[in-house]
């Protein structure tokens, strides 16, 4: 852990705030974030991949279990990657409070007929969903849409697509705040690049809805590859994933 700790300046271990972003089945990005969090010691975590109510079960005497604390959260109904890949996360700071920022299943299915700020429910002003997206970022983000999704998915989806982004990325800047609230902080965030670029994603969400925080985010790309979209106050490589062409059943 010593080389995480010198990969964490004072002036970033100062920070309120720090968002650990991802491509979700990458053993490096993961391997990563736990020696960041381990680093940092942050008084709370805050997972993209938990629910509330899975952030809740998460008891010091499952910590010590991998395969009781997987069940518990049912991860493996989750659709997320293998559950190996974080297990080191929950465990680098045993004492940090566990936050969940994951959008319900049936709040999701809700923005097929509801706009965004009603699904999110109270303070979504706060948070900036009762205003439209500025037209050249909506665009961008149809079009980031429509090319995640191998160009198969029907013009009229796309904006409901968008919605789906900022409601999540707003449930991550409402799930932050609480664990600040909460545990006064630091806090660090486990998410995708995509939530964790601070042009678009919840940092952004955060500058307006509590505007003291400090943040700091760091994406992480493959070597050989691109770095991921977004601004980041620090880029990191891990080696490839291998890993099937998604787009290849729509050629």
């Amino acid at each position: 852990m010593a080389l995480a700790l010198l990969a964490c300046p004072a002036a970033v271990m100062a920070q309120d705030v720090h968002f650990l972003g991802e491509t979700h089945d990458n053993p490096g990005h993961h391997a990563r974030q736990a020696e960041r969090v381990f680093a940092l010691q942050p008084k709370a975590l805050v997972f993209e991949m938990l629910t509330a109510e899975q952030a809740a079960l998460v008891e010091p005497d499952l910590l010590g279990d991998q395969s009781a604390l997987q069940a518990a959260l049912r991860w493996d109904d989750s659709g997320w990657p293998d559950f190996g890949m974080y297990y080191p996360i929950f465990t680098a700071v045993p004492t940090a409070q566990i936050f969940g920022a994951a959008v319900p299943r049936e709040d999701a299915r809700r923005l097929m007929s509801e706009p965004v700020e009603a699904v999110f429910g109270v303070d979504s002003g706060r948070f900036g969903l009762d205003q439209p997206l500025p037209s050249d970022q909506q665009i961008a983000r149809e079009a980031m849409q429509l090319a995640a999704h191998c160009d198969a998915l029907p013009a009229e989806m796309l904006p409901m697509m968008v919605n789906m982004q900022r409601l999540r990325d707003a449930a991550l800047a409402r799930s932050i705040i609480a664990a600040i609230e909460d545990t006064g902080g630091p806090v660090a965030v486990i998410t995708g690049n995509g939530h964790a670029r601070k042009d678009w994603g919840a940092p952004a969400i955060l500058a307006i809805s509590m505007p003291d925080l400090t943040v700091t985010a760091l994406g992480q790309g493959e070597e050989g590859g691109g770095a991921p979209d977004g601004l980041f106050d620090e880029i990191a490589y891990s080696p490839p994933t291998p890993r099937e062409d998604p787009c290849a059943a729509f050629q």
